[in-house]
């Protein structure tokens, strides 16, 4: 793999602001964040005078080094702006996510102190209404409202900017800043209860992508998608402090349902995506193979086995046999070649999936195609950084070594601990909490049960407020099996185990919304809705062959003895999922109390 060997000047910064000043002028002409169509492409230059004049205006506003403003948008270049712009004067911007009712937002806001919102036209109904049980809240800015203008106590981003405090010293500013200081807040999905404030410093962000950095090692110039919610610390991290840090260019993709569309006009360098990608596309491509002519079909699946047994053999540390490397190199020229071009993923360095458990399976199939795809993982309270996998040393079932500057260690009662320069200052507002989770050792108990090899490699078994422990006293992990499962069937999108105290297990499945229906029209099933499908006795015969293979997989105590096909799609921030598609295991069994009763009835 190239390596990066032209000297990082940002990496001697004392703040991100610093950073994105000194790749600012390292970096002058090369373009640091564009729009597919380039309707929007600034160089790293463009990008300073922007932010210069925003810091300026925000400044003029009131807005000051300590305080917080919120930054409501979707993925977009300005988003970047906003932030640094914020950034450069010491102020701690944080993001909202986009699904957010009202409530939420009120109550994010709040917790903050911000008086200063950022948004655009497609949530500003929901900002004011928030904004009516926000007495604090003094601005409201508007991005791209266009010719109708924004309602009155708004105001446009392009009037802000018109507007700038030109004596401001902002070099001044900048300089000011250490790594102490509060870089952004990283609002918790509240799977448990309300949103928790993770405050991550200059030092913490600093920390984190020089670690991941040192892993991956990005060669210069790197392009990567903006495609994640800001609001998560996976899209901050990796498509926003490295790319100030490293001089990425980045492309912004604002509706995260096009990524895959995006990813052959990008052909990203580094691509990080939540397991739910990767099985649709795994999906995808078996799909493909299964439509091919007879003749046709049976070479490219002897070639696919062949690789996939070559990866075992080679993640075992065994020979692998003349024959079976030769099918697999014939394969990858006649077909994973043109796999990898058809998805815009034959130029990566590394790509990387993380925030939940990815099946084996998975990962044996991209590595098998010649894109050989990582685990890595890490937390909000450390800056997404804790583990990863490094491309050339990659073990597949693990999440890797700790990053450097990084310490991991397993507690007695198996829990994950981590101490380093990545875990966050505190929560906000919460100094018990914040002392339940940092030990006065300074270890992070990050509520994930583990393992480590003898080469340093974690192992994440589950959450541990989340194991199983069944009526029997065995204990198990639910992701483990709904991993299992999901990966059993493409009709299968979303699953959720049932099982403590409980004599067996179950599962609520959720089908696949792009799949389904396509699948349905195909098997001449006229009413393709997913609420139709649930009940459909072809489709449920399907889901139990799906859910058969994946008991085949999993030990005696783990497997599904029943399945309630839920009608209707699950989404990210309902009453199912939190934003970042993290299981909410206890609003769903209250929801769906009546179905899992009737399982065990």
């Amino acid at each position: 793999m190239e390596s990066s060997t032209a000297p990082r000047a940002a990496l001697a910064a004392a703040s991100i602001a610093e950073a994105f000043r000194i790749t600012a002028a390292t970096q002058a002409d090369q373009v640091a964040v564009r729009t597919l169509d380039d309707s929007i492409s600034w160089t790293w230059t463009e990008l300073r005078e922007r932010v210069d004049v925003l810091a300026r205006s925000l400044h003029g506003l009131g807005l000051a080094k300590g305080e917080t403003i919120a930054l409501m948008l979707s993925n977009r270049p300005e988003f970047h702006l906003c932030d640094l712009a914020a950034m450069m004067l010491g102020a701690t911007p944080f993001s909202i996510y986009m699904q957010y009712t009202p409530e939420q937002v009120q109550f994010v806001v709040s917790d903050a102190d911000a008086h200063v919102i950022i948004t655009e036209p497609q949530f500003l109904d929901v900002v004011l209404e928030a904004r009516k049980d926000l007495p604090g809240l003094k601005h409201v800015i508007v991005l791209g409202a266009g010719d109708e203008g924004v309602p009155d106590g708004c105001v446009t981003l392009e009037d802000t900017m018109a507007a700038p405090d030109t004596a401001f010293d902002l070099d001044a500013s900048v300089a000011s800043l250490n790594g102490d200081d509060i870089l952004t807040l990283i609002y918790t999905s509240g799977t448990t209860g309300p949103p928790k404030g993770v405050q991550l410093t200059h030092h913490n962000l600093l920390t984190a992508v020089v670690g991941v950095e040192a892993m991956v090692q990005f060669p210069e110039s790197s392009r990567v998608i903006s495609w994640l919610p800001s609001a998560h610390i996976a899209e901050r991290a990796a498509h926003h402090y490295l790319p100030i840090v490293f001089g990425l260019q980045i492309t912004s993709c604002p509706d995260p349902r096009q990524v895959l569309g995006v990813l052959p006009q990008v052909r990203p360098h580094w691509f990080f995506a939540v397991p739910r990608i990767w099985e649709k596309l795994k999906a995808g491509l078996e799909t493909a193979v299964a439509g091919m002519p007879d003749e046709q079909q049976a070479t490219a699946q002897a070639g696919l086995d062949a690789a996939v047994q070559r990866v075992r053999l080679q993640q075992k540390g065994e020979p692998v046999p003349d024959d079976v490397a030769a099918a697999a190199d014939a394969a990858d020229v006649a077909l994973f070649a043109g796999w990898r071009a058809m998805l815009g993923l034959d130029q990566v360095k590394a790509i990387n999936v993380g925030a939940a458990p990815t099946p084996v399976e998975v990962l044996e199939f991209f590595h098998a195609i010649g894109l050989p795809l990582a685990e890595l993982w890490g937390m909000s309270e450390t800056c997404g950084a804790g583990t990863v996998n490094p491309p050339d040393k990659i073990k597949i079932g693990t999440v890797g070594p700790a990053v450097p500057n990084v310490e991991i260690k397993i507690a007695e009662d198996g829990e994950v601990l981590l101490r380093g320069g990545v875990v966050m200052s505190g929560y906000r507002n919460l100094p018990e909490k914040t002392a339940e989770a940092i030990d006065s050792g300074g270890w992070l108990h990050t509520g994930d049960i583990g393992t480590l090899d003898e080469d340093g490699y974690l192992k994440i078994v589950d959450r541990k407020k989340e194991i199983i422990i069944n009526a029997a006293g065995k204990n198990m992990s639910p992701a483990n099996i709904e991993a299992t499962l999901k990966s059993s069937h493409p009709l299968i999108a979303q699953a959720c185990c049932i099982g403590d105290a409980r004599l067996y297990n179950t599962a609520l499945i959720v089908l696949d919304a792009d799949f389904a229906p396509a699948w349905a029209a195909k098997h001449g099933i006229e009413d393709t809705s997913l609420e139709a499908l649930a009940t459909n006795d072809l489709v449920r015969a399907t889901v139990q062959e799906g859910v058969d293979a994946a008991n085949a997989k999993l030990a005696r105590v783990e497997q599904l003895k029943k399945f309630t096909i839920v009608a209707g799609d699950w989404l990210p921030g309902g009453d199912e999922l939190t934003p970042t598609m993290k299981l909410k295991r206890r609003p769903i069994d209250a929801k769906y109390a009546e179905a899992i009763d009737a399982m065990y009835a």
